[in-house]
């Protein structure tokens, strides 16, 4: 039998460690028969030695998505492996530390700027780079952690989470034309090295011992990456500017 991504071809971002819901989305998708490629920065050399671990050997381009001369040159690259691509994996955030940790009301534009370039316009710029590859309709899949919330600590990668999620739905809105589906994967808390970089991330993964109906383990990114993996098959194909939340179900709890 068949995977259910036997012959597409996919681009993953932010395979930084095996622990990563990337890594386990990039396994995954080998194991449904998808030819990948992965993109990296600052380290590709880090990505390269992760990726060893893979099932299948597989490519790794630099690309820092908030280089436009990266990103105008990386269809051109993906071209030389792939000639097509049929799914985006998104799964890049970033903001400096003076704008997270309890920093909120003192943290300069320059910071905020930068966490929202990184973690959500490059949602759009990712994909627009890659456009020219999609020629037969296709499926973008980012990550996000929910932000209908202001969290403990988290601070400006709220809003900038907020802003991927509106991004997201105005991409559904734009690509639907092309046949191309745009959702996002909402986790809940893993120890990945984008968590490690919260200050205080400890109290507000342990909102998850005490609220979540679903038993949450840190440890475990492989239900999210089998969401990602759901979302860039034929098994959701009118399924767009949604967020599907992987999170114990501890979106739908109160108090």
């Amino acid at each position: 039998m068949s995977g259910i991504l036997e012959g597409k071809r996919i681009l993953i971002t932010g395979v930084l460690m095996e622990s990563s819901i990337a890594f386990h989305a990039a396994k995954l998708a080998q194991e449904q028969g998808a030819e990948i490629i992965l993109t990296a920065f600052p380290r590709p050399s880090l990505t390269e030695r992760i990726a060893k671990k893979l099932p299948k050997p597989v490519k790794v381009l630099e690309l820092d998505v908030s280089n436009p001369e990266q990103l105008a040159g990386i269809a051109d690259q993906v071209r030389e492996t792939l000639p097509t691509l049929d799914g985006i994996v998104h799964s890049i955030g970033f903001a400096p530390q003076d704008a997270l940790g309890g920093n909120f009301l003192d943290t300069p534009w320059e910071s905020v700027a930068t966490a929202m370039h990184v973690s959500a316009y490059s949602l759009k710029s990712l994909t627009m780079a890659l456009l020219p590859l999609m020629q037969d309709g296709g499926a973008v899949v980012g990550l996000t952690f929910d932000a209908q919330f202001a969290w403990p600590q988290y601070d400006w990668m709220g809003p900038a989470k907020a802003a991927l999620e509106a991004t997201n739905r105005y991409l559904a809105r734009y690509l639907g034309e092309r046949d191309i589906r745009c959702n996002l994967v909402s986790a809940g808390p893993l120890g990945s090295m984008a968590a490690k970089s919260i200050p205080g991330f400890g109290d507000l993964a342990d909102t998850w011992n005490h609220r979540s109906p679903l038993k949450w383990d840190l440890s475990d990114p492989e239900p999210a990456g089998r969401a990602i993996v759901a979302l860039l098959s034929e098994w959701f194909p009118k399924t767009t500017g949604e967020i599907v939340h992987v999170d114990g179900g501890l979106h739908a709890i109160g108090a």
